[in-house]
């Protein structure tokens, strides 16, 4: 592949992006900036950015990450009223590793996950990269649970789903979203080893 050809067509993307992607990037940014800093404004932000989402994703063919976004625009509803009740803190003590039965559902979960929406999205829909859209939403599902759990190894899922969907996202024609998930990437870079810091103080104590 030209690399040149490449960058002129990223280019080109960028100069045609709609404004209503600036602005799902820009709330999904801040979104990520205030869950670092652990601050309840993560969700309203989180909740404009996957309204914006559920739409774009559709728009552009991706449409099991059109239910991605559905799926985190629930979970931002119902952490906000978690926060609300006084149940928001971060608890670093829950934090812990996968042990084998973790694993086990994880692997289960990407597998029938992808298989499941591989073959509805081949055989219903007319989506021109189910396999890759499919491979993206399932193992950010099974991310998605392992964060739910506290597991450290949640980031090593999510950021497998982040790297596929850089270059899907390109090939889609959503540039600013692609380098949205660029950023998803490197923070969730940090936060796995910020996790295992936590995770070795507390149990060297």
């Amino acid at each position: 592949m030209d690399v040149s050809v490449t960058i002129e067509q990223f280019y080109t993307q960028l100069q045609a992006t709609k404004p209503i992607e600036f602005i799902a990037v820009l709330f999904g940014m801040i979104s990520v900036v205030l869950a670092n800093r652990n601050h309840v404004w993560l969700y309203p932000t989180g909740i404009v950015s996957t309204v914006i989402y559920i739409w774009i994703m559709a728009r552009v063919g991706l449409y099991a990450e059109s239910l991605l976004n559905l799926y985190y625009f629930i979970m931002s509803i119902y952490g906000w009223a978690l926060w609300h009740k006084g149940k928001g803190n971060e608890n670093p003590a829950a934090i812990s590793h996968n042990n084998g039965k973790d694993w086990a559902i994880s692997i289960a979960i990407c597998v029938s996950g992808w298989a499941v929406l591989y073959f509805v999205l081949s055989s219903y829909t007319d989506s021109t990269v189910p396999m890759l859209d499919a491979i993206v939403s399932a193992t950010a599902w099974a991310g998605m649970w392992l964060l739910a759990k506290h597991k450290i190894e949640n980031w090593i899922l999510l950021n497998i789903s982040n790297a596929i969907a850089i270059p899907l996202y390109i090939y889609k024609g959503i540039p600013f979203t692609a380098l949205l998930t660029l950023f998803l990437f490197i923070v969730a870079i940090f936060g796995y080893f910020r996790w295992k810091k936590q995770y070795r103080l507390l149990h060297t104590a």
